[in-house]
């Protein structure tokens, strides 16, 4: 019982960071229809400039630690977010009245700049978070013993995607955002800015994609390159097995991808660790193919 629960707290934190992501790919998709194939590196870049920023502020001597990742983590979703509203700018509101193959294509292109970029930069080889940041603590409850990291990771990452669902229901700008998901001309009609909503949603979900980034590398301690293929395909997993386009099923759909990993790695094997993901979006597929909540194609956000 023990093992199961400690594979559990890891798997929700994984979750988490799979979550974060997914929304980022749910929520383009819920506006333009269109799967934003360089979410992932925009993930990695997060995670790289997170590095950068910490070892500046702590080896520096500028801030301690704690206040260091905070203020980090709002640097980088604000830099991250800027970095999405750019790439809409740049390669895909020049192509919204192309075909989608046009827009596809360019997608694959932003992402395949964005990863040689990052390796042109930092180097091919793995990049390592400072140890001043890594949070080693355990917090013992009953014979459970519970890395701390592991504990804030989860309770932060449930926080943002809080705060997310939040201002897309209970705000002006979030109601905006769901008429523009719902019919773009008939927002246009109501007095809605589509370009800015759009903008907007290319900044909201890059930015969580950038936390995620921050997470994994706090996390694991390590980062590569080009880990936002692997990442950015989990996630988008993740975002189809709860619905595409509907914000709680991403955020289900990370947890729950989450959980289905550590337990298959804990109790089948490590090695079969990423296949995992996929067999559970097979078995969803063929029982469930609009996802466990449903593809929102009325109310798509």
């Amino acid at each position: 019982m023990i093992e199961f629960l400690q594979q559990l707290t890891n798997g929700l934190a994984v979750g988490g960071i799979y979550a974060l992501i997914a929304l980022g790919y749910t929520m383009v998709y819920g506006v333009l229809k269109l799967i934003n194939f360089a979410h992932g590196e925009l993930f990695t870049l997060g995670s790289y400039l997170g590095m950068s920023l910490l070892l500046s502020f702590i080896l520096g001597g500028l801030l301690s630690p704690p206040l260091a990742v905070m203020l980090v983590i709002l640097m980088i979703m604000g830099l991250v977010g800027l970095s999405g509203f750019v790439l809409e700018r740049a390669a895909y509101r020049p192509l919204r009245r192309s075909n989608r193959l046009a827009a596809v294509v360019s997608a694959l292109g932003a992402s395949i700049f964005l990863q040689n970029a990052l390796m042109l930069v930092y180097g091919p080889k793995y990049q390592v978070y400072p140890d001043q940041v890594r949070i080693t603590m355990t917090l013992s409850l009953s014979g459970l013993d519970i890395p701390l990291m592991r504990l804030l990771l989860f309770i932060t990452s449930t926080l943002l995607m809080v705060a997310l669902y939040l201002f897309i229901h209970k705000t002006k700008t979030g109601t905006a955002i769901r008429a523009v998901a719902t019919d773009q001309d008939a927002a246009r009609l109501m007095g809605i800015d589509v370009n800015r909503i759009i903008s907007l949603v290319f900044i909201i979900g890059p930015g969580l994609g950038g936390a995620a980034g921050v997470f994994l590398g706090l996390y694991y301690g390590q980062i590569r390159y080009d880990m936002g293929a692997l990442y950015g395909l989990k996630a988008f997993t993740a975002a189809i097995i709860g619905g595409i386009g509907n914000i709680p099923g991403a955020m289900l759909g990370g947890f729950l991808l989450g959980v289905a990993e550590a337990m298959g790695a804990a109790y089948i094997s490590p090695a079969w660790k990423d296949a995992f993901a996929f067999m559970v979006l097979i078995v969803i597929l063929i029982l469930r193919p609009t996802g466990l909540l449903g593809e929102r194609t009325a109310n798509k956000i």
